[in-house]
């Protein structure tokens, strides 16, 4: 699996973990052992295990193998996984634009963006996903027909939380509950994952960018959905919420003509590459405030095609 920094350069994935997740997907057998540890039960058992003590030991590890930086969090030592999985980071270590034309990410992650065809239709990794299936409200799901979806994945090394990308009026959370399969393309190439898996959405009401859906999709063996408001006055930057153990998803809905995505994840969407981005920097802007720019600096239009198995 490939993924591009802001830099244009290439860096491949956790390939370990794509092969193992490629052949079980490719078998029966493997296909029917993923369904099974999707199931609920199953990710609150791992997510127990990893709330011990115990679990700790395997921090130190997976700091090394990753090359996490700790010094960009609030602390170095941690008394389970979980809880160094759901690590603060120190303020100010992720910078946040203030300019409210600026579209910026909620979390770090490997971004994707999607448009949202009149017919409410997403083609995403592979499948072809209905937004009506995503939120489960056929009324909700009209008012982005033809807008855009910023589809942010989050691996096992990236920080778990995510953040407000403007300041507005929350609404309530809708909790819709589900399996937990994993969100890696491998999987969502056989397995229908943003209709099966538990996610929670609400809506931020803003004044530049429109009413910005929110959601966050759980993955395999992620215990919690942690977000902590209901319906409240909300900042640009402030902390939204978190995931407990595993990879996961959040997901920004934008209404048509809103915001156009920066150049380079624009052209990586295209041809179908995450881009890695970090919590608070910049992926788009407002429509209004600029056209977007391709990558020889002249306006572009926003659209994704040409892009194969597009709908």
């Amino acid at each position: 699996m490939i993924y591009r920094d802001r830099n244009g350069k290439e860096i491949s994935g956790n390939e370990g973990q794509n092969r193992l997740l490629e052949r079980l997907c490719g078998c029966a057998a493997g296909r029917f052992l993923l369904r099974l540890l999707a199931r609920p039960r199953i990710s609150r058992m791992a997510g127990a295990i990893m709330d011990t003590r115990v679990s700790s030991l395997a921090v130190s590890l997976f700091v090394k193998k990753y090359h996490i930086c700790l010094e960009e969090c609030e602390k170095q030592s941690f008394s389970s996984w979980n809880d160094f999985f759901c690590r603060k980071l120190r303020q100010g270590s992720r910078p946040v634009s203030t300019e409210t034309d600026v579209v910026v990410s909620p979390c770090d992650g490997k971004l994707t963006v999607y448009e949202i065809n009149e017919k409410l239709r997403i083609s995403l990794k592979g499948r072809t996903y209905s937004l009506e299936s995503l939120l489960k409200n056929t009324r909700l799901a009209a008012r982005y027909a033809g807008g855009l979806l910023f589809v942010f994945r989050l691996t096992v090394d990236d920080c778990h939380r995510y953040c407000y990308i403007a300041g507005g009026k929350k609404s309530a959370n809708v909790h819709i509950p589900g399996v937990f399969h994993s969100v890696n393309p491998h999987v969502t190439s056989y397995f229908p994952v943003y209709h099966e898996n538990t996610r929670e959405y609400s809506l931020l009401h803003t004044r530049a960018l429109g009413t910005v859906l929110m959601a966050e999709v759980g993955a395999m063996m992620v215990g919690r959905i942690v977000n902590h408001h209901g319906a409240a006055r909300v900042k640009k930057g402030e902390e939204k919420g978190y995931f407990a153990f595993g990879g996961s998803t959040v997901i920004l809905g934008f209404e048509k003509d809103r915001v156009t995505p920066d150049a380079d994840i624009l052209k990586n969407s295209a041809e179908a590459v995450e881009t890695i981005v970090r919590q608070g920097e910049r992926v788009g802007v407002r429509l209004s405030a600029a056209p977007p720019m391709s990558a020889s600096g002249t306006a572009s239009p926003c659209t994704l095609s040409p892009t194969p198995g597009r709908v």
